[in-house]
């Protein structure tokens, strides 16, 4: 995670109708905490269109254009700015993400490296979940297995968020990281399955 002290305004003092701008000359400090940068409390539920809002408010503030005048150093902290900003917007839009994020501020790593579910079950299902990807391209209708295949994934990765919410809200931190490494599966098999379909309509 990013921290530096950057020419930026402190997200706290704007809100999406536009109240108090700043001038960009104001250098203050903005935060490195995500959650914060967007003025949201740290929690699972985000309400969407406010931090879509606070992005767009934020971008335009301090898109590196605007600094186009100003010394080589207030030019390298807006670029380091736009980027934290980039980068917060980009992880708490993911529930994937944002879980993981969530956890690494309790100090626990949930990248897909240093945690693989041991649920037996649920690996096994993995397998045939992928054997039926591969073999969705023979299918007389490719396109409606893939749909069938996305549909039971979906269903899986939403009740793997409602678990994972329950848990983080219960400090249930292991069952947590359970729950996200069980996430990481079915948000990158979603993925393949849009790639493979972005490929067959390509054919």
């Amino acid at each position: 995670m990013l921290k530096m002290n950057v020419v930026a305004a402190k997200a706290s003092t704007f809100n999406p109708s536009g109240a108090g701008t700043r001038q960009v000359d104001d250098p203050v400090k903005l935060s490195s905490d995500f959650f914060e940068i967007f003025s949201i409390p740290v929690a699972w539920q985000v309400e969407r269109s406010h931090l879509d809002a606070m992005y767009r408010k934020l971008q335009q503030e301090f898109h590196p254009d605007r600094y186009a005048s100003k010394g080589a150093v207030e030019k390298r902290l807006a670029v380091q700015t736009a980027s934290l900003i980039n980068q917060a917007y980009d992880t708490l839009k993911s529930p994937l993400k944002r879980a993981q994020y969530l956890l690494e501020l309790k100090q626990i790593d949930a990248s897909q490296e240093s945690h693989i579910t041991s649920d037996g079950a649920f690996l096994m299902e993995q397998i045939e979940l992928r054997e039926a990807l591969s073999e969705a391209p023979d299918a007389a209708d490719p396109f409606a297995a893939l749909d069938g295949l996305r549909s039971g994934v979906e269903s899986a990765y939403s009740q793997q968020q409602m678990d994972f919410q329950a848990e983080y809200q219960c400090d249930n931190y292991d069952d947590a990281l359970n729950s996200v490494a069980k996430m990481q599966f079915s948000a990158k098999l979603l993925y393949e399955i849009e790639q493979l379909e972005a490929d067959l309509e390509d054919q």
